[in-house]
């Protein structure tokens, strides 16, 4: 019997999903990873597992504690199904900016969730600042850390890399990621090179983030936004990010991104967040890039559901002068 034993055991091993209309367009294989499958609905299932495990296995996580996050959403998901499952307490910190039926999740979920207004990273009152020195106010309660806990990243490098890798048969010639703490691109550019210095490594950022200059400059300045994506892009270097072999770097503007969620959804069946629709329009440029007969590869971060009150809400997108492509 090919089983496995329980939730922390049904993280990753994900599918990798070949785009059929945009393989045919470009004359490349786009392949994604279905993160949707995730039993936590999304890639940072990875992520949230890997860093809770390391907390236990240094003994900073005891029985009966409690992880604390700050989060934009799907971190803080994967987090509290994994509390659940290994009886622990879970506080979520969140920015006002992000979606509602994210908090309506996590509290269904168990989770303690409290949300705080959106302020910049430099403010001590940010939300992962608040996370942080909660969590330090507790006995028995780590600080998840997503951003700077290279257990992220870790996640990646034992996990997603080596499973594009062998999915692939090796044939991988670009992987794509938009970043948000920097973890998948990092940990995947980390196996990846180390198996072939020649694949390409490429930041699909959002407007409004400062990565697409770090890549391409040197420099973490911030470029024209702001954008309605969530849980991506950033305004500094994490320490996950730090020192990834990432190639070069793409922006794609929200319209486009907005395209590209809804042409999936009518023409292909795909129901995908915003950040996928990031990655996607990153994949198609790489692969019109490198040109026919290439292998790209990105990530299918989560479903499309935690979005309907806002990326699949048309005068939602009307306020902010985007529009629903013809059918």
């Amino acid at each position: 019997m090919d089983t496995r034993d329980g939730f922390v055991e049904a993280v990753g091993n994900t599918p990798l999903i070949r785009l059929t209309d945009l393989s045919e367009e470009t004359g490349c294989e786009i392949l994604g990873k279905a993160e949707f499958m995730s039993p936590g609905g999304s890639v940072k299932d990875r992520a949230a597992w890997w860093i809770i495990r390391e907390h236990e296995k240094s003994g900073a996580l005891q029985p009966g504690g409690t992880v604390v996050e700050g989060t934009a959403g799907n971190t803080g998901i994967g987090i509290a199904h994994i509390c659940n499952a290994r009886g622990y307490g879970c506080v979520i910190y969140m920015p006002d900016n992000q979606s509602p039926e994210k908090v309506e999740i996590l509290r269904t979920l168990g989770a303690e969730v409290r949300v705080v207004p959106t302020v910049p990273y430099a403010n001590e009152m940010n939300y992962q600042k608040q996370a942080g020195r909660y969590a330090d106010s507790l006995e028995n309660a780590v600080w998840a850390n997503q951003f700077d806990n290279t257990a992220n990243r870790l996640a990646h490098y034992e996990s997603t890399g080596p499973e594009v890798w062998e999915q692939t048969g090796g044939k991988v010639d670009a992987f794509v990621s938009a970043v948000g703490t920097g973890g998948t691109l990092a940990g995947v550019s980390w196996y990846l090179k180390e198996r072939s210095p020649d694949i390409q490594l490429v930041l699909s950022d959002c407007m409004g983030s400062a990565l697409y200059n770090y890549v391409t400059t040197g420099e973490a300045t911030m470029t024209p936004g702001p954008s309605i994506t969530e849980g991506i892009g950033n305004s500094r270097v994490t320490d996950n990010l730090a020192g990834a072999e990432i190639d070069w770097a793409l922006q794609v503007p929200d319209q486009d991104m907005v395209d590209m969620v809804y042409r999936q959804l009518a023409n292909s069946g795909w129901f995908f967040g915003s950040s996928t629709g990031i990655n996607l329009c990153g994949a198609v440029r790489v692969a019109r890039e490198l040109g026919p007969g290439h292998v790209v590869v990105t990530m299918l971060c989560d479903d499309g559901s935690k979005y309907r009150s806002r990326l699949f809400n048309t005068e939602w997108l009307a306020e902010r002068d985007l529009h629903v492509p013809a059918a």
